[in-house]
């Protein structure tokens, strides 16, 4: 069967977790189809990984797994079929991470890693994009980007793919390097060091050094791909982790690091044009020429993440005219930059999550509207450590001195977005409607009715603060 995961027979993967194994000899050599944590997502023949959480303890789900046709099952408790294959370890988590490096070292295709503060899943989504116009190309669902989701994620490739793109995330030191360990990636994309896990990380600074753990397991023939427009990544063409870090950028961008230091980054973008919510057109400078590209997602920021894609396709050898077909086939997903269009009103679901960074991205694209009243839902951004209540305020104040026509805050920490706002309105004149509202039940009973038909609406907080509720509400 094509389907099968080549070389995960059941010996091996016994061998390679230090697992004991119990059940008939014989199968030991048989390979498995899939592995999975989630019991209802069992496969003939596939390996379920009884996982006991905080709520749900997954070994009570075994007898219906094998029920299903799993060839195994596998966990920190003996067996109590031994009649059936099952492999006892130490910890289900770690097992995850020795099978996937396994099966990671049996595989050829070129790996891409994504990491960074802020555009990870919109710069792995547009790397697919530009990738599948060459390669099949598996890339990371959802948010399967940590510890177990990015095994998880490993497990899906096939021998049909040619290519993999895979998201990691993190919110600690270490972290990187037990990911890295997994995934060795063969290309690094870094999108930017912002301010994000600043409660574990501390200062931009340790920030670098936890993302820069990617680097660990990177083959000396492999790249780093940087963004060029970050001061603290322009800083890396001298790490001896990395030979020759192709840089990308907006060469018009103030903030171009590279230009400032007197080289142009191997990729680049100039004469930006925003066509609002439609997106961005520019034109894109590579080794092998210049095209002229649009991207259908709205704000400058997305012009970046298209660079990234377009760095990472000359990698791996597409075509200027492929990049180009690739990025304007992307497709913005769910609760990330996504401009839902309703008879009512333009909703910008950016709710996935938040950090001062995508936050003011978020209010320069609602900025750009014309001809509708501009409304900003915006919640608590959450792991930001001390500064917290200081970079609300700046949001706050930023969101004031862009315009925005109604500004509602929602959460505790929200509280500091109005103290910034109240402080541009006495010192800059803002005369905007702005409300504050405890929490987002609050807000659905009495703030709901203040968007109004015909608004432009950005709703944006972290993913905690379940945001995705208010797209609901204003879609019904």
């Amino acid at each position: 069967m094509e389907d099968l995961m080549k070389g995960m027979t059941l010996g091996a993967v016994a061998r390679v977790v230090k697992g004991i194994y119990t059940g008939p000899e014989e199968q030991k050599k048989s390979e498995l189809s899939a592995i999975t944590i989630d019991s209802r997502q069992v496969e003939k023949d596939g390996l379920f990984v009884a996982i006991k959480g905080a709520r749900v303890d997954g070994n009570t789900f075994i007898p219906g797994a094998y029920g299903d046709g799993a060839l195994c099952c596998m966990s920190t408790e003996p067996a109590k079929d031994t009649a059936r294959p099952y492999i006892q370890v130490e910890s289900c988590e770690q097992a995850l991470k020795d099978m996937a490096e396994f099966y990671r070292s049996e595989l050829t295709i070129p790996v891409v890693g994504i990491t960074g503060s802020v555009g990870k899943t919109t710069t792995k989504e547009m790397i697919a994009a530009v990738l599948s116009q060459k390669y099949d190309t598996l890339k990371t669902l959802g948010n399967f980007n940590n510890e177990i989701g990015l095994p998880l994620t490993i497990f899906r490739i096939r021998e049909h793919h040619q290519a993999a793109v895979l998201e990691m995330g993190i919110s600690d030191f270490g972290e990187m390097t037990r990911l890295a360990k997994v995934a060795k990636p063969d290309i690094c994309v870094i999108t930017n060091i912002g301010q994000c896990h600043l409660e574990n990380l501390g200062t931009r600074d340790g920030i670098l050094k936890a993302k820069t753990e990617i680097f660990t397991y990177l083959k000396p023939e492999g790249k780093a791909v940087l963004n060029g427009n970050d001061d603290k990544l322009c800083t890396l063409d001298r790490d001896s982790r990395i030979s020759a870090p192709v840089f990308y950028g907006i060469t018009e961008d103030q903030n171009d690091h590279r230009t400032q230091e007197g080289s142009t980054p191997a990729v680049y973008a100039d004469h930006c044009e925003s066509m609002g919510l439609a997106g961005s057109r520019f034109m894109l400078h590579t080794g092998e020429g210049e095209i002229s590209v649009t991207v259908p997602a709205p704000g400058r920021h997305m012009i970046s993440n298209a660079l990234a894609a377009a760095a990472v396709g000359i990698q791996l050898g597409l075509t200027p005219e492929q990049i180009k077909t690739g990025i304007e086939s992307y497709e913005p997903v769910g609760g990330h930059g996504h401009i839902i269009q309703t008879e009512d009103m333009t909703i910008m679901d950016d709710c996935y999550n938040a950090n001062p960074v995508s936050m003011k991205a978020g209010l320069d694209v609602l900025h750009e509207v014309e001809d509708s009243r501009t409304v900003a839902v915006m919640g608590d951004m959450f792991e930001l450590g001390d500064e917290e209540a200081k970079m609300h305020y700046e949001v706050g104040q930023y969101a004031a001195r862009k315009g925005i026509s109604l500004i509602i805050s929602i959460g505790s920490l929200a509280q500091n977005y109005e103290k910034g706002i109240e402080e541009i309105c006495q010192s800059e004149g803002y005369t905007g409607r702005h409300l504050w509202f405890a929490d987002l039940d609050a807000f659905l009973e009495k703030g709901l009715p203040e968007i109004r038909k015909g608004d432009a609406v950005l709703v944006k907080a972290s993913h905690a603060m379940h945001f995705e509720k208010i797209v609901k509400a204003l879609q019904a």
